[in-house]
């Protein structure tokens, strides 16, 4: 069984996050991209994703050809085999960056939309309570503010110094 390619991952990411296939989804983000501008990044750089995808898959295949079984390569060719090599690295470099921003782009959608409310709501509130800015229980009186912290060099006294 092949191993599942980068576009394939992000078809699938994809996929699983917004619950539908990959051919609706685009219609989706070409047809409203206001509506989900997260689904909007998701697609675009799948698109790129899928150039990159290509470009890996003819480097494979222009190395496999240059390295078969039971050739001797030409001395000539290994500039190409070299060359070859190099390119597959920086297409698979990009592949994997690919890949990355859209699993960002699927985090920052899982983010976005809280599946509980409650931990935000509470996070918000120790936030708030860490501040110092915690909105003071009715009736009581709030502690008076402590004075500022003398800033600056001291100031001579009054009279003569021995």
């Amino acid at each position: 069984m092949p191993t599942a390619t980068a576009l394939d991952q992000a078809t699938a990411m994809i996929e699983k996050a917004w619950g539908q296939p990959i051919a609706i989804l685009e219609t989706l983000a070409v047809r409203r991209p206001s509506d989900d501008p997260l689904l909007r990044s998701a697609v675009h750089v799948r698109s790129a994703l899928a150039i990159t995808d290509h470009a890996v898959a003819a480097h494979q295949s222009r190395l496999h050809a240059l390295t078969r079984a039971g050739h001797v390569p030409a001395f000539y060719e290994m500039d190409r085999i070299t060359s070859s090599a190099a390119d597959l690295r920086v297409a698979h470099a990009e592949s994997q960056t690919y890949l990355q921003s859209i699993r960002r782009v699927v985090e920052a959608r899982e983010a976005s939309t809280p599946a509980d409310q409650a931990p935000a709501v509470r996070l918000a509130q120790a936030a708030v309570a860490r501040s110092g800015h915690a909105p003071h229980a009715l009736g009581q009186v709030p502690d008076p503010p402590a004075p500022s912290a003398v800033v600056g060099p001291p100031v001579p006294a009054p009279g003569p110094r021995r």
